[in-house]
């Protein structure tokens, strides 16, 4: 199912084992139509997310389990969940661009996706490079470019452009795991300046938000991978953001690699959405 024309209406499906609507829609944004995918509850809806999966900025589409499963769990628990079909960074794209996307279909998914929804059940959040997008576009709404999301949930993002120092234990249980991707310092360099294409916007806030002054933003929970090199970056970001007077909430998934959301059938990742589900329905349910 997809839909080729700069329209808000989409194509349906239904899920059969539990009744999820599946709808594929573009919505507006400042460089073309966007591409996301609706996941609508068969039962009562509890809570929206607009959720950006990730990819190192490169990679990933509506496709991956990063973004259908996670977003059909939420949705088998009464979360609305509108995934997002970002412009990658490649060719010539770059930063802003990603987050414009993510923005705009942020936009659109207050003001229609979720628009009967109260505002205190309206959440934005991604997973690795698209946890970096949900944490800009929330430094661009606190700062006027259209509503803050409730809560924010980041899952092992990279806030980064250079990535803090592991600790020691980190290190050596990274050097002895022989599991998942590895996102060292030096390579996760090069993926950030491929995103944004000239080293000065290394600093930008909206390109990597862990530069950026954190007051204001909303309640934020942080998904770190144990063995992952992303790790720090998530950990320095949410003590950042409790110095900034931020309630924060940071779990670390032990024994998991980086990424692990792709990986339906582990329980690292079955533990996470569990997770999520957990703090996007508080207090939410009749």
């Amino acid at each position: 199912m997809t839909t080729s024309t700069p329209s808000t209406t989409g194509d349906r499906a239904v899920d059969a084992q539990v009744g999820i609507e599946v709808v594929d829609r573009t919505v507006p944004g400042p460089h073309g139509p966007v591409p996301v995918r609706e996941y609508r509850p068969a039962g009562p809806v509890v809570a929206g997310l607009a959720w950006a999966h990730g990819g190192a900025f490169q990679h990933g589409d509506l496709d991956v389990p990063e973004a259908d499963w996670v977003s059909r769990c939420l949705a088998a628990a009464g979360v609305r969940t509108v995934s997002v079909d970002y412009r990658l960074a490649v060719g010539d794209v770059f930063f802003p661009v990603p987050s414009d996307d993510v923005l705009a279909a942020w936009t659109w998914a207050w003001h229609e996706g979720f628009r009967d929804l109260p505002p205190e059940r309206r959440h934005l959040g991604g997973g690795s490079a698209g946890g970096n997008l949900a944490a800009s576009v929330s430094l661009q709404v606190r700062d006027g470019a259209g509503p803050l999301p409730a809560t924010t949930v980041l899952v092992y993002p990279v806030l980064h452009s250079v990535l803090p120092a592991p600790s020691p234990e980190l290190a050596a249980a990274l050097a002895t795991s022989g599991t998942g991707e590895r996102f060292d310092a030096a390579r996760t360099r090069e993926l950030n300046l491929a995103y944004v294409g000239r080293e000065e916007l290394l600093s930008h806030p909206y390109a990597f938000p862990a530069h950026g002054d954190l007051t204001g933003l909303p309640p934020t929970l942080v998904v770190t991978s144990d063995l992952d090199d992303l790790r720090p970056s998530g950990e320095a970001y949410a003590a950042a953001l409790v110095a900034a007077g931020v309630e924060v909430t940071v779990v670390r998934e032990p024994g998991v690699p980086h990424g692990h959301l792709n990986f339906p059938e582990t329980a690292g990742a079955q533990r996470t959405v569990a997770r999520l589900v957990a703090w996007l329905t508080a207090g939410a349910r009749p």
